[in-house]
């Protein structure tokens, strides 16, 4: 059977969201492929149930069962920007629900399917006007120059041609609403402190449906990220400190009141990048996910016995999504051989399978490495089995710095899976900072960016050297974000890297602090003060590496000012360097932009390592 090559990322393709019908009896979920042409991706709403095959309902994202299970909202773009739409499910042609100017969010359906609530944006946007800021939160990844755009809540009758309603204002952005039991309220989180840019409060506020002034229901000691109304309660999710584990807590009379799960795990609930699923309620039962040993699990657990929380779907697999009605779960899990299924439990088989027909693929080896100080990492190996002797290895750094690798299959990093078909080793690692190791572990680089973590990368790649699995003159590395961040400052610390290739990297964290739009709370809350020390910068003058820059032109998360210094630093230097800037690319463009951007990302990491490493033609 052949192996998997990169021209696959167009056969690729991504469940996720999976929406349980209330009934138990059927899923709809947004199914994800890469187009070649048009060059675009492509988000399609699809349903599966028991016994039958898999089929398309509509092009659109985000679906949302109505009470009743005879309709199902949905997002679908018109003119550019997402627009709510109304699929009837006993037949006839969906309906446009919204008609926002800058485009609604997820549908939330009321109680009694009256009505839909969703978080909009709002705002007049003239492209050519000055842009005036008084606030350190006037740009987004993304979005780009938000130009006065918030986002607030809106509700809007669930048949055809009626106007929406806005129902908060002001200078803030408005969390997703989630809906009182009776239907007379909308609970959202949002940050509507003074400097709310400076101290990233946010908190939990309600807003009656007939309108009124949003009360605030909980203070500054939580930063509240997400809210969701479950039976008659209200669960929260949110941090202590805003560089610490996401936690789950309810809403009582005396405040915030938090669920002890037991685990010491960071609660997930999901987003790019980062899988995972919003809190469900189960009769009694709390289900969640949260992070162990990098990957997502599944986990119930009684309210009334808050810290006996229970693995109901564990092992090498991550969860991205989860639903629950009639007393059934339904889920997308990817493995090590597929980007994802989606299942339902009771069902002995995936009730909709997206493993890659006709290929296979490596498979990573988990492996613990002890770091000098006794610290226990672990980390992964990709490698052909059949491999004998020292290979070319290349080390593979993940962002965050709070992520984390998992043994499953990866979408976005294909070069992987190719470059092992070529004979080469790949290492990923979760050091120190990484998610899924309890809190310390995740807080353990906090003020020590470089300085706290490099043995955990330099100590594996010893033992593997020791071990005769990788050869110590044919060594790289690469990784995106903070593991941008990471491959740059191990350039300035060893020479044993025959190629550098740093993606959406950081560099400088003082000019870093003024220009990414979470600039200040990396400084302020991760870094600390002395961030010259942590910087790559610092120590430019002694990088030999050949390094490429890979790098999103509208990147406002890391700037590519980060890699245009970098550039010219070492192009001064006379160190072999090369800079690819991908044009209208965000931070987050090697997992949802042009599919052709993230061929190219991965074909000229693959070309680099073999130029400089193994001295195949680029």
């Amino acid at each position: 059977m052949p192996r998997l090559s990169l021209d696959d990322l167009f056969r690729i393709t991504v469940p996720s969201d999976p929406q349980l019908r209330p009934d138990g009896s059927a899923v709809a979920y947004t199914l994800t492929a890469s187009g070649k042409e048009p060059d675009e991706n492509r988000t399609e709403i699809w349903l599966a149930a028991p016994g039958a095959e898999p089929r398309r309902l509509a092009e659109g994202f985000c679906p949302r069962w109505s009470p009743d299970g005879r309709a199902l909202a949905y997002l679908k773009p018109v003119d550019g920007v997402p627009q709510i739409h109304l699929l009837p499910m006993d037949g006839g042609e969906p309906a446009v629900l919204t008609a926002a100017p800058l485009g609604a969010g997820a549908p939330v359906w009321s109680p009694d399917g009256t009505l839909i609530a969703y978080a909009g944006a709002h705002g007049e946007v003239e492209p050519h006007a000055p842009v005036v800021a008084d606030r350190l939160d006037y740009k987004a990844d993304g979005a780009g120059l938000l130009r006065g755009v918030t986002t607030h809540v809106h509700v809007i009758q669930a048949v055809p041609g009626q106007e929406a309603v806005r129902l908060t204002e002001g200078d803030f952005h408005a969390g997703q609403p989630t809906w009182s039991p009776d239907g007379r309220q909308l609970a959202f989180t949002a940050g509507m402190e003074p400097d709310g840019d400076l101290n990233f409060s946010s908190s939990v506020y309600t807003v009656e449906v007939t309108g009124g002034e949003p009360k605030r229901l909980t203070g500054t000691d939580v930063v509240c990220t997400g809210a969701w109304w479950l039976g008659e309660r209200l669960v929260v999710t949110g941090q202590l400190s805003l560089v610490g584990h996401t936690r789950l807590f309810t809403l009582e009379p005396d405040g915030l009141v938090e669920l002890e799960t037991g685990l010491d795990r960071n609660v997930m609930t999901g987003g790019p990048g980062y899988p995972g699923a919003a809190p469900q309620l189960r009769g009694d039962d709390l289900l969640f996910a949260a992070r162990d040993a990098g990957c997502t699990h599944l986990y119930s657990m009684p309210l009334a016995r808050p810290g006996a929380a229970a693995k109901l779907v564990g092992g090498d697999v991550s969860i991205a999504g989860m639903t629950t009605a009639a007393g059934r779960i339904a889920y997308v899990a990817s493995t090590a051989h597929t980007a994802g299924d989606v299942h339902l439990t009771g069902e002995q088989a995936p009730i909709a399978a997206y493993g890659l027909d006709g290929v296979e693929l490596y498979v990573p080896r988990r492996r613990m490495f002890t770091a000098p100080d006794g610290t226990r990492v672990e980390g992964f190996v990709l490698r052909d089995e059949t491999l004998e002797g020292p290979s070319p290895l290349v080390l593979d750094v993940h962002g965050g710095p709070h992520n984390a690798w998992a043994p499953v299959f990866d979408g976005a990093h294909l070069y992987h899976q190719v470059l092992a078909a070529r004979g080469w080793t790949v290492l990923t690692i979760n050091p120190r900072a990484s998610d899924g190791y309890g809190e310390a572990f995740y807080t353990a680089a906090v003020g020590a960016w470089g300085l706290a973590d490099t043995d955990d990368f330099l100590a594996p790649l010893d033992e593997l050297v020791a071990e005769g699995v990788a050869d110590p003159d044919r060594l790289a590395v690469t990784g995106y974000s903070y593991g941008g961040y990471m491959t740059c400052w191990l350039s300035t610390r060893t020479g044993r890297f025959k190629a550098a290739v740093p993606g959406g990297a950081v560099t400088d964290l003082t000019s870093m602090s003024g220009t990414s739009d979470m600039g200040y709370l990396l400084t302020k809350f991760e870094c600390g003060d002395d961030v010259v020390a942590q910087s790559p910068f610092t120590h430019v003058a002694d990088v030999r590496t050949p390094t490429l820059l890979l790098h999103g032109e509208n990147d406002d998360r890391c700037p590519v000012s980060q890699a245009e210094q970098w550039f010219a630093a070492l192009r001064e230097q006379g160190v072999p360097v090369r800079l690819v800037r991908y044009p209208g690319a965000s931070h987050l463009f090697l997992l949802n932009g042009r599919p052709s951007h993230r061929l190219d990302y991965n074909e000229r990491i693959i070309a680099w390592l073999e130029q400089w490493v193994t001295g195949s033609p680029s």
